[in-house]
Order: C-alpha cells, then structure tokens, then sequence
C-alpha cells in the first residue's frame, strides 16, 4: 500500500513538473518599460473613427496613449495594418484580405467613411515614438513567417519601444528563433467555446503553447483572470502581463487591478465578437 501511494505521489509530481515547465514563459528580462501603459486598441477609435485607421492612429497619438495594432499581408506582400482575416466586416464586402492586392483593397472603404485599410508603413509614421504592441495575424498560411520577417524590419528601424504578440505561438517563436532581442508576447484567453479544433481550446486557454512561444509577456482577455493556466503561469513565473480589451472605464478599472498594462477602448458598447 505505501509503495502503491508513493508511486502515486511520484506520478502527480510528475505531471505537475511537466505542466509547469509547458506554461513557463522565456527566461527571465527587464520588462518594466512595459509597466504601467494604457495602450488604445486598434487605435484610438469611435463611433465616427474606424478601428485601425490612420485617424484612429493620430487620435491616440494627440493623446500619447501607446498604440496596439494588427498587421497581415495581402496578396502581394503589401504589409497592412487590418484585424479581420475577410472584409465582411469593416468592408461589406465578402472577401478574404489575402486574395487581394493592395491595389484591390483600396477600392473599399472602411465602415461608413471614406478611410481606407493602411500600410503599417505609414501608420508607423504617425505613431512614431510611441510604445507599439505588435499583432501579427495568423492568416497568411504558408507566408506567415514571411511576414514575420517583414513586420522585423520595418519595427526595427522605427523610433520609440515596440513589442510583438500572436495567438500563434509559432510567430512569436519565429522571433524567439530569429530576433530574440525583441520583446515578445502571447495572446490567449478562455477558448472553451470558440470555433476552433476543439483539442486546442484547453491547450490554447492554459497557455501549454508557452513551451512553444516562450513569451516574455502574456497578453490576456481581461475577465478571464480565474483560468487555471494564466493564474499559474501569473502567480508562479510573474510575467509581464497585458489585459485585453477593457472597454469603458469600469472595466479599465478592474483590468488595473489585474495587469500591468491595459489594451483599452472608450466605447463600452463596441462588439467584442472580433477581438481575436
């Protein structure tokens, strides 16, 4: 019987090693620049101001908010800065961004405004000297590392802190591999009901994709602090951490209580079905 219960001891042991060492963020860095942030999301944007548009980007500019943005690439490697992998959204039109040139795209317009989707090298422009949170956006397939490398060297020349993030754990390992130097981050939060293979879900939630990404900071949504694997990885390692998307001020308030830095918008109202 004791041998029967040591075994077990050992085995639980075991599995708790291993859990550990699959949500471990990357060894340890001075990351307190990143301290103390609010960072606009998409832009500072409203009602009248498209998410992602170059007024978006003056606006929290004016302000000196730091910027979080998205960038993917179209058809012909033009990096842009876009959130949705389609343009149904933003657009009204039913099309997938990576089928179309940059030439194509700007046919659109975003929402009800005459505001076209911008090249990140031009939204850098504008937002130049102001800390970057960068998303890279898993839609390209075959080409993300391609864009990886594209996103690197135009971040890489530009002034002011920047920061890269994914919810693919194997972009933000590009940079791990590649650009170590850089700060990278991993995005997650409870998955349990979103649209995707449903093995990943839990693997996604309990951040176990850190033994891929090995991410100096984690980015997650903010009302998902109870999930067993952030409250690990939080209370255990002390990682740099980003609440995302505190909306309004209540909800900023609470995200302080929780993160060290917060993604905000000032609209409480904006939909939240398209923050991934």
């Amino acid at each position: 019987m004791k041998i029967a219960i040591l075994a077990a001891l050992l085995f639980a042991g075991l599995l708790i090693t291993i859990l550990l060492g699959l949500i471990a963020p990357g060894v340890h860095r001075d990351t307190s620049i990143w301290k103390g942030l609010m960072i606009a999301h998409r832009g500072l944007h409203d009602s009248s101001i498209p998410e992602n548009s170059l007024p978006a980007f003056k606006a929290a500019a004016e302000q000196k908010y730091g910027v979080e943005l998205d960038v993917q690439f179209t058809k012909d490697k033009q990096l842009i800065v876009f959130h949705d992998s389609t343009l149904t959204r933003m657009c009204g039109i039913d099309k997938r961004v990576r089928d179309c040139t940059y030439e194509e795209l700007m046919q659109y317009t975003l929402l009800n405004t005459d505001e076209h989707i911008p090249r990140f090298e031009d939204v850098l422009k504008i937002i130049d000297g102001l800390p970057l949170v960068c998303e890279l956006k898993d839609h390209n397939g075959l080409n993300n590392h391609r864009l990886c490398r594209a996103t690197y060297e135009l971040l890489s020349v530009r002034n002011g802190q920047y920061c890269i993030e994914s919810f693919s754990p194997f972009l933000v390992r590009w940079f791990r591999i590649h650009h170590p130097e850089v700060i990278r981050g991993q995005l997650s939060c409870n998955m349990k009901k979103e649209n995707m293979f449903v093995l990943l879900r839990p693997i996604m939630s309990t951040l176990l994709i850190n033994v891929i990404s090995r991410p100096d900071f984690i980015a997650y949504r903010h009302n998902d602090i109870n999930e067993l694997g952030f409250l690990l990885c939080k209370r255990l390692f002390h990682p740099l951490t980003f609440g995302w998307t505190a909306r309004g001020q209540k909800e900023q308030e609470h995200a302080w209580l929780n993160f060290d830095s917060v993604i905000f918008e000032l609209n409480e109202q904006t939909d939240s079905s398209q923050d991934k």
